[in-house]
């Protein structure tokens, strides 16, 4: 499902794909990568920004809104791995009643 600020990132990426790499990557090696496309050619520069959209569109579909982080090269991992410790403590945990 397409968003509103997905349709904002797709606008900046029409007129300036690095800043809708920068948008979504922040300074990364992705940004870099973006900006030497430009450079060689405008078209490929779209090309990996609209890549890097896509990985994230997939990625909020996968993992929900704001539950995932960019790990690089378009790769997401979501926030919460369900290792056990960090989880927080039980529901009733210290509970008087």
């Amino acid at each position: 499902m397409v968003k509103a600020s997905d349709v904002v990132l797709i606008l900046v990426a029409i007129l300036f794909p690095p800043a809708a790499a920068a948008f979504i990557t922040g300074c990364s090696c992705d940004l870099l990568i973006n900006i030497c496309l430009t450079v060689l050619g405008y078209f490929p520069g779209h090309i990996h920004a609209f890549w890097l959209i896509y990985k994230k569109m997939q990625a909020e579909e996968r993992y929900g809104h704001g539950g995932f982080i960019y790990t690089g090269n378009g790769h997401y991992q979501p926030l919460n791995q369900g290792s056990g410790y960090g989880q927080g403590a039980p529901v009733n945990y210290g509970a008087t009643n």
